[in-house]
């Protein structure tokens, strides 16, 4: 689980830590190919959660749609081969991270419409992270249920492109919202829950492993590699 590839703020700031810097996610990336993994969207991944492939693979997914990260780290998921899903808010493109300014979060660039097409384009996935970044399970039922199925039409509409994964704002979700995603027509959804995924786990709250600013290459690999000794496990990143 990745938000932004980027420099990072200064110490002290808010959420500095969601911030990894371009070099680290390079090494990340590079090393994960050297030990014959393969990063995957949560499209290209869900047959391997499933049991319909096997193989060494982990699952990357970036969450809000930074701009940052078009320009950091789409080239280099690109030299790797690999795919990657971005969650994005569906009424934010070209804007920033609102959501954050009352925590004294700087501002961050969110990507355009166009820069969405072109990740699409070089054969990523888009997922939807809602209409406006909201906190669902304080929501009425009615409102959850429109952020949940409107971001999925706003995103196709926008980007010509199917939108089947979605991540709950800030990890927060109930069954009943688990259900929204589920009858909304998504096949997957993600939370901020730490540890591997398991083709037991439900396909509607699959953890992630957090890599921060300050997760270094070994912590990385040990983090988010599936072990040998785990062989249906399989990690999303």
């Amino acid at each position: 689980m990745y938000h932004q590839v980027g420099e990072p703020p200064p110490r002290g700031s808010p959420y500095r830590s969601l911030v990894v810097h371009p070099s680290d996610f390079r090494r990340q990336m590079t090393w994960l190919r050297r030990l014959g993994y393969r990063g995957l969207s949560m499209r290209d991944l869900i047959p391997y959660l499933t049991g319909q492939r096997r193989g060494k693979v982990v699952g990357i997914t970036f969450d809000d749609g930074y701009r940052n990260v078009y320009r950091h780290a789409l080239p280099v998921l690109r030299d790797q081969d690999f795919t990657a899903t971005n969650y994005f808010v569906a009424r934010q493109f070209g804007g920033g991270n609102v959501w954050d300014y009352e925590k004294g979060v700087a501002h961050a660039d969110l990507m355009s419409v166009d820069e969405a097409r072109g990740w699409v384009a070089a054969g990523m996935e888009a997922g939807s992270h809602t209409l406006d970044h909201p906190f669902l399970p304080k929501m009425s039922p009615e409102i959850a249920d429109y952020q949940i199925r409107q971001s999925k039409m706003e995103l196709e509409d926008a980007l010509d492109t199917p939108v089947t994964a979605f991540c709950y704002p800030y990890g927060g979700e109930t069954a009943e919202i688990r259900a929204m995603v589920r009858a909304a027509g998504y096949t997957n959804a993600t939370t901020t829950s730490g540890g591997l995924a398991r083709p037991s786990d439900d396909m509607f709250g699959l953890p992630r492993v957090t890599v921060a600013r300050s997760t270094n290459i070994l912590r990385f690999l040990q983090k988010c590699m599936t072990r040998l000794e785990e062989k249906r496990r399989v990690s999303a990143a």
